[in-house]
């Protein structure tokens, strides 16, 4: 029985994850999703020996902003979101030497003069997060003026992005 790329998805468990939220799990039968990923940056963490994987879905960079809302929402600012997910899938295991870190989004969205340059600052912070933690990313689609949806697949540790009607793996 040959089984199509399509029937493999469609027995795959779509957890969709909102704006300001961590997730990890090592149900390799799970695919995460997040979407509108505009000046927000979306990280994707993956180890492919163990088959655990998380996402975080980033709004602002810094938490010194507001720290008592990072308190109670730490995947809402890259700086404590980045180190946030990092733990979770310590927790389930992962390696820091194996991680496979791929991140979408930083888009510069209704910002046209680029004052508040939310994305490219979103995107730095989050790399400083990782180059502490000693881990270089393997692949990215950031920039640009384009909204993305990022998605990671547990089973393979595929990550793709799609926006405006087309797919990329990262």
């Amino acid at each position: 029985m040959n089984i199509t790329s399509t029937q493999l998805e469609s027995r795959s468990i779509q957890y969709t994850l909102g704006i300001s939220e961590a997730y990890a799990t090592s149900n390799a039968d799970e695919t995460i999703v997040t979407y509108s990923l505009g000046s927000c940056v979306g990280l994707a963490l993956y180890d492919p020996a163990i088959k655990v994987g998380g996402m975080v879905h980033c709004l602002l960079p810094l938490s010194s902003m507001d720290p008592a809302k990072a308190r109670l929402q730490p995947a809402m600012f890259a700086d404590t979101g980045v180190s946030h997910l990092l733990q979770m899938v310590f927790n389930l295991g992962a390696e820091r030497r194996r991680l496979v870190a791929k991140v979408a989004g930083a888009s510069c969205m209704m910002d046209e003069k680029g004052t508040f340059r939310i994305g490219e600052r979103n995107y730095t912070v989050l790399r400083k997060v990782l180059w502490k933690n000693n881990i270089l990313l393997a692949s990215e689609d950031v920039g640009g003026t384009v909204p993305r949806t990022l998605y990671l697949r547990l089973d393979s540790g595929r990550t793709f992005v799609r926006s405006q009607g087309t797919e990329k793996d990262l």
